[in-house]
């Protein structure tokens, strides 16, 4: 796990996302915010749905607006979460962020309470398929 903690900007916005998530469900509010390639902060909270499966993650909302406003690349993430220890992205979007991220990209989970885990990339999904196995060179 890498040491250098979340950058004050991007805790800052994805703190303030996780207190509008929409979770009358799990209760359970997430915030991410994303740095991009040009330095733009770009945030998304959970979205909660009465059919569970159509609920949407707060990184994929951050990833949908950050393409919208025309970027493509992740230069650092912060997910804040409820609960009493940090709640690191799901699996699905581990995969989403790695599309965006190369593996030395730090991704920084934040517990609301306190505490915090940092790790690259390369640490959250190790051996990941990108989108460079796809294109011929």
């Amino acid at each position: 796990m890498s040491d250098a903690g979340p950058d004050p900007e991007l805790l800052a916005a994805a703190t303030l996302a996780h207190l509008e998530a929409y979770c009358p469900y799990s209760h359970y509010r997430v915030g991410a915010a994303i740095r991009t390639g040009s330095g733009a902060v770009i945030v998304g909270c959970n979205v909660e749905n009465a059919a569970y499966p159509l609920g949407s993650c707060a990184e994929a909302g951050a990833i949908a607006a950050m393409v919208v406003a025309g970027e493509r690349s992740i230069v650092e993430v912060v997910v804040v979460t409820d609960g009493d220890t940090p709640g690191t992205p799901c699996g699905g979007c581990r995969q989403r962020l790695r599309e965006f991220a190369g593996p030395d990209v730090r991704v920084h989970s934040v517990a609301a309470p306190g505490g915090a885990v940092t790790m690259t990339m390369a640490e959250l999904l190790p051996h990941s398929f990108g989108p460079e196995y796809l294109h011929d060179e």
